[in-house]
């Protein structure tokens, strides 16, 4: 039994497909198998049922698989001890961030991030908040960078800041002329929304008490991928639509017209970096929080969590 082929049952059990498998350790199918039954031969046991599609463990595999990711756990465990003894910081991240975060966030931290530790990887990939804790759990990821409280079993939050929630406004809508918003303000017939599936949609029907109104269907016509598209259609059409601070970074004087603050205490929500319990490369974790608050902006780190959306 080597650390190699409990490597290969654990990315078998996570991807549930031999091909995909080999993929991710970066070896070829045949390879993988022939380990694999190697390490079956060894145990006497079959650790997979082939004949299902997608490929699943067997009773005996599934519990052989739960300590090998131990066993793994333990291995990095040593790795990570080495490292801090020798004083380097290095290593493969492999991050989850939602779509309301990637494009505003991620270019204020990544080049710094990557000047500072020349050594760590990072793999970032966009994901929903689901399948950012789906991921975590299956340790397709390391990290998720994304809106809490989660509440999840097995996962910790890490909070890095708050980010307040503005309202964007129309020329052509009654709302264009007041001085600050209050959540009745906001006629829900004229309100551009996300698609489902993003948290950030699910905080703005919480925070403008959406959920009779939405019977109604009207607001929910058009539904966006994304918040620059929701801004776009702000900016052609009479409409409203919520966007969170960052996103407001970069836009120009005309556009800065169109936002309006809520009365205070704002709506916030809660962004924070999430790690399963198990995972051992703290440094690193530690590292990648320290560098998303520095680069955040002066006014977003001094936000207070007064009045956080739950999602």
């Amino acid at each position: 039994m080597t650390f190699v082929q409990l490597e290969y049952i654990v990315a078998i059990d996570t991807y549930r497909h031999f091909a995909t498998a080999a993929g991710h350790c970066f070896v070829t199918q045949p390879t993988l198998s022939m380990q694999v039954q190697k390490l079956e031969e060894e145990l006497g046991l079959k650790l997979f049922d082939r004949s299902k599609q997608p490929v699943i463990p067997t009773e005996a595999g599934r519990e052989i698989i739960g300590q090998a990711r131990k066993i793994l756990s333990e291995k990095a465990v040593i790795g990570e001890i080495v490292q801090d003894k020798k004083g380097v910081l290095a290593g493969e991240l492999r991050i989850g961030i939602i779509p309301t975060l990637a494009p505003y966030l991620l270019p204020l931290f990544i080049q710094g991030f990557s000047a500072k530790y020349p050594q760590i990887k990072l793999v970032v990939n966009e994901l929903t908040t689901e399948l950012v804790v789906a991921r975590l759990r299956e340790g397709r990821i390391d990290v998720g960078i994304l809106v809490t409280p989660l509440l999840e079993t097995g996962i910790r939050e890490h909070v890095l800041f708050y980010e307040e929630l503005l309202v964007y406004v129309s020329r052509k809508n009654a709302a264009y002329k007041k001085a600050y918003m209050l959540a009745q303000d906001i006629d829900p017939g004229k309100l551009w929304l996300l698609e489902e599936g993003h948290c950030f949609r699910s905080q703005i029907v919480r925070l403008c008490e959406l959920r009779k109104a939405s019977k109604e269907g009207s607001h929910f016509d058009y539904e966006a991928g994304s918040l620059e598209t929701l801004r776009r259609m702000v900016e052609l059409n009479d409409g409203i639509t919520i966007l969170p601070e960052l996103a407001a970074i970069g836009l120009t004087t005309r556009q800065q017209q169109l936002i309006r603050h809520f009365k205070r205490p704002a709506p916030m929500r809660e962004v924070s970096l999430i790690v399963h319990r198990n995972f051992v490369q703290q440094r690193l974790v530690e590292a990648l929080r320290q560098e998303i608050i520095r680069s955040v902006p002066e006014k977003v780190r001094q936000n207070k969590n007064l009045n956080v959306i739950p999602i």
